[in-house]
């Protein structure tokens, strides 16, 4: 079973590509952190701006480099090219698939159904969906998540809605091997409490540990130590939200050393006043 801490890790870029030796650094440090299995090709990881050629080679080395689980995001707003998008990842050898509900032109529930069963039936590779109703303007309802948990790949759900009743009743309408992660860094100790078994993090980037620990806390019931290290790093998470993700979360990386480059376009550098809030922060969690 899937669970605890999973990065959703940021892309590092160079001018005219993906810097590579940069992308090793965070997979090593991933891999002695406590980290659970790491993401490539999420919002975080500015995946709508990754070039196909990239995406390739970012999974040649997740293979080579990573000692843990590998989530490939490959959803988009097409179901045709989704299950194109799958199919790759599933040659490269990825473990997980995160599949976004897809987002702009709104689909009903059944389409909602329809499109998860056709990228279902078309790989093999266990499936996550990805529920964010804030970006995608859909939110995927508990009665069809319950359908598609009938399906042996989809195996569980980030869930980014912050309706705690919502993931309650997802929890209770499916089998007891079906997965519900947190989407929101804020919202991962009381989502466990309910029944979730871990994040899909922007923390974790630049708290890996700490956010592991929390996980392995609060997963094992001791809630007051796990309550503790929440309030710690709430705020920290906070600031990765001071404008858009990821933008924060890169920003932070690079202030912490690691070679990131540059944001792609449509994003841009944050906004000098909040990059000061940012370093605050970071310094008040002890990273600066």
């Amino acid at each position: 079973m899937l669970e605890g801490s999973i990065v959703a890790l940021s892309t590092p870029f160079t001018d005219d590509g993906v810097n590579e030796k940069t992308l090793i650094e965070l997979f090593e440090l991933h891999n002695h952190s406590g980290t659970s299995a790491v993401l490539i090709f999420g919002t975080t990881g500015e995946s709508p701006n990754i070039r196909e050629n990239e995406r390739k080679r970012m999974m040649e080395l997740a293979k080579e480099h990573l000692k843990i689980p590998v989530i490939a995001g490959a959803g988009t707003n097409s179901t045709e090219k989704t299950i194109k998008l799958a199919k790759e990842a599933e040659s490269f050898g990825m473990d997980y698939l995160l599949v976004i509900t897809p987002y702009y032109n709104k689909p009903t529930q059944e389409g909602l159904y329809r499109h998860f069963k056709a990228v279902a039936e078309e790989v093999s590779t266990p499936i996550i969906i990805y529920n964010v109703p804030g970006r995608t303007g859909v939110n995927i309802l508990p009665e069809t998540v319950a359908r598609l948990s009938e399906f042996k790949n989809i195996v569980g759900i980030k869930e980014a809605s912050g309706n705690l009743l919502q993931m309650t009743e997802i929890i209770s309408m499916t089998p007891s091997d079906f997965v519900l992660l947190s989407g929101d860094d804020m919202l991962t100790l009381p989502i466990i409490s309910i029944g979730g078994k871990g994040v899909i993090s922007v923390t974790a980037n630049i708290a890996p540990k700490e956010v592991a620990e929390l996980c392995k806390l609060a997963l094992s019931g001791r809630y007051e130590e796990a309550r503790k290290l929440h309030e710690r790093l709430y705020y920290l998470s906070k600031a990765m939200f001071i404008e858009t993700n990821p933008i924060p979360v890169k920003t932070a990386l690079s202030m912490l050393g690691y070679d990131m480059g540059p944001l792609r376009p449509p994003l841009c550098p944050m906004r000098e006043e909040n990059r000061e809030k940012l370093k605050k922060a970071l310094k008040d969690f002890g990273l600066l």
